[in-house]
């Protein structure tokens, strides 16, 4: 009898019907949209565009680009933060999310709590710009020129807030020195501004600077990152120029919804980490003056932690008041 009913049993068993595979295991089975929380063609839009094609190719979906600007970010990110966490709603998010936690007194999301990074994608130098008229040559030249009258020179930003804004205050404190704060609505009016000698310096984004610099309309001196920029390989790093524990980049980085399986999470940095070590990817990428930059998840979130610190300390040492 035992015998029997363990037989009845096994064949039982091998009657069942397999366990279907979780949403995860077969993930991802339809297209995936990836938002852009600025207007197109923007540094991150270029990202995305680039990044979505050969990410589709790999992961065996179409991942189509959707932009949703405003608020500095924040609606983008919002939408993103609030969406099912399944893999299908991803963000290409910026270093704004780092600067909005640091300069909003309240933001509708939590980077640290409703978003999981999944990789660095790139950054962007910046450049430290003056117009030829300014008498120093030398970014040393320019230090024992704003040193010597404090207060008589200013420096244009894209906006109060912006990392162009925090980033050049954070500058000021390493070099000890006293400028005042011209906030325009976006980096063309501040360059313009400067081309017309209406202000001392600028800290740009490097593509927009680029083409005045070619033309000997503007004087660069130095980079913001650690490298020195590939288009104009004869500008030093601020780093050469004597400024320790100074690196300021536009970066951008792929994010999902906090709660999304860890199974997915891998899967879409695998997928982007192929596609940022393509030579075709990095070609583009450098068209634009971008640097490919992929991560682990956990090197991300470590980044993410690290210049979070770093811009709440600027904001605090340098007075900013919030929004």
């Amino acid at each position: 009898m035992v015998r029997t009913a363990s037989v009845s049993l096994f064949v039982t068993l091998c009657a069942l019907p397999a366990a279907p595979a979780s949403a995860a295991d077969t993930y991802p089975v339809r297209p995936i949209r990836l938002v852009v929380p600025f207007a197109p063609g923007g540094g991150t839009d270029i990202n995305a565009r680039i990044l979505a094609d050969p990410i589709g190719k790999t992961l065996g979906q179409t991942v189509v680009v959707d932009n949703r600007p405003g608020a500095g970010s924040s609606i983008g990110c919002d939408i993103v933060a609030k969406s099912a966490p399944d893999g299908y709603t991803l963000l290409l998010g910026t270093i704004s999310l780092t600067i909005n936690a640091a300069i909003y007194k309240k933001l509708p999301f939590d980077v640290q709590r409703d978003l999981v990074p999944i990789t660095r994608v790139s950054d962007q130098p910046s450049i430290l710009v003056v117009n030829p008229a300014l008498p120093a040559t030398t970014f040393k030249e320019f230090i024992a020129l704003v040193r010597s009258q404090p207060g008589k020179f200013n420096f244009g930003s894209a906006g109060h807030g912006t990392g162009s804004h925090l980033a050049s205050e954070l500058l000021w404190l390493k070099i000890n020195a006293e400028l005042v704060h011209v906030p325009f609505k976006g980096t063309g009016p501040a360059l313009n501004a400067l081309l017309a000698n209406e202000i001392t310096v600028d800290m740009s984004t490097f593509a927009s600077a680029l083409p005045h610099v070619r033309q000997n309309r503007l004087r660069a001196y130095a980079v913001t990152t650690l490298k020195r920029a590939g288009p104009l390989p004869e500008v030093p790093t601020l780093a050469e120029e004597g400024i320790k524990d100074f690196e300021y980049a536009a970066w951008y980085g792929l994010f999902a919804p906090a709660g999304t399986a860890r199974s997915i999470i891998i899967k879409v940095n695998k997928a982007a980490i192929a596609s940022l070590d393509s030579p075709r990817v990095r070609q583009l990428y450098e068209s634009q003056g971008l640097n490919a930059t992929p991560t682990t998840p956990a090197q991300f979130a470590k980044y993410i932690d690290s210049e979070r610190k770093k811009w709440a300390g600027v904001v605090r040492e340098a007075s900013i008041s919030q929004l």
